[in-house]
């Protein structure tokens, strides 16, 4: 036995138990009401009582706690040991008021539905084996309390034990069946639960893999801005110290070059800190971040700006806005790094079924088809965040014919997934 309790079990024997105090109640209220005697029945009142005692024990968890896996079978113990004593006694009334051998009979079918709740809970709870074990020891103990009565009273023995018999066999197919539901509700449950664990692992895996691809981002983020920026800027210290005193004339040049440099190299910083935390995008919407951003590209590199961009962008979530803001400004940075273009276009337009945004410029170009896999230019983490949001990305591009950036999204594909 276990002691882990089957769903669903505590609360089914508790409805039973209050059930059958709401009876005996009932049976109180009508001789009280109708001043009516049942004299065949035993007193409801120590049934009552016992009832009380089983519902309280059922309803208290600490019970359960401390008893381990004990707690369920002395409530079945109690449960159906005050069933079939309460049957006993109410034959030995009837046997001692001389009632006929068929009304006895009768009477005692009523063991079938009285007992089948704890039998489901055995079969739910146990399985087949102990199916076996509730129904000898039932019938067992029915029997021992029954047949001395019947004897006395000259009613047919054997039809008593046929009636057990029957009572047993029956008890056995609902067991089975109950027992082999349970059985695949455990298989079912256990089988939910092995795939909750592997998708709670491969999410974390996805997570892990996503911080470690933005890590990886930020370093060429950080390489291509503050890295190069303080390399350029210590050669020209350098440079400077020599020239300082002989040549003071290019060594105030190259300090002048040393702060545009250095003043780029900031910028660039704060861009990539921007972008990273993605704050545009928070404050003003995906279509205003997208057009600034547009803007501020083609200012500090000097383009000529063909920008269609909508008012507003609705109706896709927030890791979706996210992603396709950083597609955009990674395209813009390519542009303005090492496209040396004169002219960007960008395109975001939207319908009831897609999202479309566009980034091209008439520079250099490149082989795209060479460089799918150079993370300098950050093409595989667009199109990781296109697929994380069911976009496509195409990047078309050739050496001195520009490059465009294409990213198509239809709405319904619209993820739900952390960037």
């Amino acid at each position: 036995m276990t002691a882990t309790i089957e769903p669903g079990i505590l609360p089914l024997f508790r409805i039973f138990v209050a059930l059958e105090i709401l009876l005996l109640l009932l049976r109180i209220g009508l001789e009280a009401t109708f001043r009516a005697d049942f004299p065949l029945v035993p007193s409801p009142w120590p049934g009552l009582v016992l009832l009380t005692l089983l519902l309280g024990y059922l309803c208290f968890p600490a019970l359960g706690r401390r008893l381990g896996a004990a707690y369920l079978p002395i409530a079945l113990i109690v449960s159906v040991a005050l069933t079939l004593v309460s049957a006993a006694a109410g034959m030995k009334l009837r046997v001692d008021a001389g009632i006929r051998a068929e009304e006895l009979v009768r009477g005692s079918w009523v063991l079938i539905v009285v007992l089948l709740v704890p039998l489901i809970i055995v079969a739910w709870q146990y399985g087949l084996r102990w199916v076996l074990g509730f129904c000898v020891l039932t019938v067992a103990a029915e029997l021992a309390l029954t047949l001395p009565l019947a004897a006395k009273g000259r009613v047919l023995t054997v039809t008593l034990m046929v009636i057990a018999l029957a009572r047993c066999l029956f008890f056995l197919v609902v067991g089975l069946a109950v027992a082999q539901l349970a059985q695949a509700q455990r298989r079912q449950r256990g089988a939910l639960a092995q795939a909750n664990a592997r998708l709670a692992r491969y999410a974390t895996a996805l997570e892990q893999l996503a911080v470690s691809r933005e890590r990886n981002r930020l370093a060429y983020e950080l390489h291509d801005t503050l890295a190069h920026g303080l390399s350029s800027l210590a050669v020209q210290l350098e440079a400077m110290s020599v020239l300082w005193k002989s040549q003071p004339e290019t060594a105030r040049r190259m300090l002048a070059d040393a702060l545009t440099g250095t003043g780029t190299a900031l910028s660039e910083a704060r861009r990539a800190i921007a972008a990273l935390r993605a704050r545009p995008l928070e404050e003003r919407g995906l279509a205003q971040a997208v057009r600034e951003a547009a803007e501020s590209t083609a200012s500090q590199a000097g383009l000529v700006l063909d920008l269609h961009v909508p008012a507003d962008v609705d109706g896709l979530s927030i890791e979706t806005e996210h992603a396709i803001y950083r597609i955009a400004a990674e395209a813009l940075v390519n542009v303005a790094r090492h496209a040396r273009a004169r002219q960007l276009t960008v395109r975001l337009e939207q319908s009831q079924q897609d999202v479309n945004l566009v980034v091209a410029d008439d520079g250099c170009g490149f082989d795209a088809a060479a460089a799918r896999d150079d993370q300098r230019f950050g093409l595989s983490g667009m199109r990781e965040r296109a697929g994380l949001i069911g976009g496509d990305l195409a990047v078309e591009s050739a050496a001195g014919k520009g490059t465009t950036v294409r990213l198509a999204m239809r709405r319904h594909d619209d993820s739900r997934l952390d960037l």
